[in-house]
């Protein structure tokens, strides 16, 4: 049995629920009510968690793309003007934690910079989510471990060194690692899903798989792996406006996704061969010694 790590007196691991997240991102566009509706397709679908994400655009982007002209529902502003637009602030957040509150699920957010943590953790998150564009920023993954929150590594676009290096600063009876392949929407033929195996084999802690593709056989696919957490992207619409939204889940999906993993545990039992009570009457019928 591998080690559990709780988020919110949820156990996650081998031979525990598997944790499904439904990741909000910034497919909200900044926009408060599509994040509650958001967040009730998550619990109408029975995921456990919702996530965001929270960047400090005057730090997290790049000087030469500040001043870039994007087309947006905004018209074509700057790109510095677009992340604004799309961030959400204290009454936002505020609203949010209520919400969650109020339906029962859990919240948290991955955070791009050291000011955005201090900025979440005023309301108290489950976790924390340490996205794969991060996962070389020792800065950032230092001051995750000395908050002291449960911690989920995202491991896309990395080497085995990079994912080695940080583990090694993390806080590793709270850490949690998630396999994934940073691109959007991602190929089948990329998603490696293999390396949950590998992951698992590697490290002594709960290993989940993010996934960013099309579809949801391979999540399926995933679970039966032995992930012990799954996040998807989720979205109200696959064709609204967003860099996000082609690689998300619409809400049908997500119900059909929540289900069937669930169908997936039950069905995977616990490798002892027996027979059971509802085979003893074909026994008696088709066996003749």
């Amino acid at each position: 049995m591998g080690k559990i790590v709780e988020i919110n007196g949820k156990p996650i691991g081998e031979g525990k629920q598997v944790y499904i997240i439904a990741e909000i991102g910034i497919n909200h566009n900044g926009d408060i009510e599509i994040a509650k509706k958001l967040i009730d397709t998550a619990v109408v679908a029975g995921c456990k968690a919702v996530k965001f994400q929270k960047r400090t655009p005057e730090i997290c982007v790049p000087d030469e793309q500040k001043e870039l002209k994007r087309e947006t529902p905004w018209g074509i502003i700057t790109y510095m003007e677009y992340r604004e637009r799309v961030e959400f602030g204290e009454n936002e957040y505020a609203q949010i934690d209520m919400y969650c509150k109020e339906k029962k699920i859990d919240w948290f957010a991955s955070c791009w910079d050291e000011p955005s943590i201090e900025f979440i953790e005023q309301f108290h998150p489950v976790c924390y989510k340490i996205a794969s564009a991060s996962i070389t920023d020792d800065n950032l993954l230092s001051m995750y471990k000395k908050i002291g929150r449960p911690v989920i590594i995202s491991t896309g676009m990395s080497t085995m060194d990079q994912i080695n290096h940080a583990v090694s600063i993390l806080d590793k009876s709270k850490l949690l690692i998630a396999h994934t392949t940073s691109s959007y929407p991602c190929s089948p033929s990329e998603l490696n899903l293999k390396m949950i195996q590998t992951l698992k084999g590697k490290f002594n802690c709960p290993v989940g798989y993010s996934g960013h593709e099309v579809g949801l056989q391979t999540t399926y696919a995933a679970v039966v792996l032995g992930a012990s957490f799954v996040e998807r992207h989720i979205t109200l619409d696959r064709a609204m406006w967003g860099s996000d939204q082609a690689a998300s889940v619409e809400p049908g999906g997500l119900i059909r996704l929540v289900r069937d993993i669930r169908v997936i545990e039950d069905a995977m039992g616990d490798g002892i061969k027996k027979v059971y009570d509802s085979e003893l009457q074909m026994i008696k019928r088709l066996r003749k010694m």
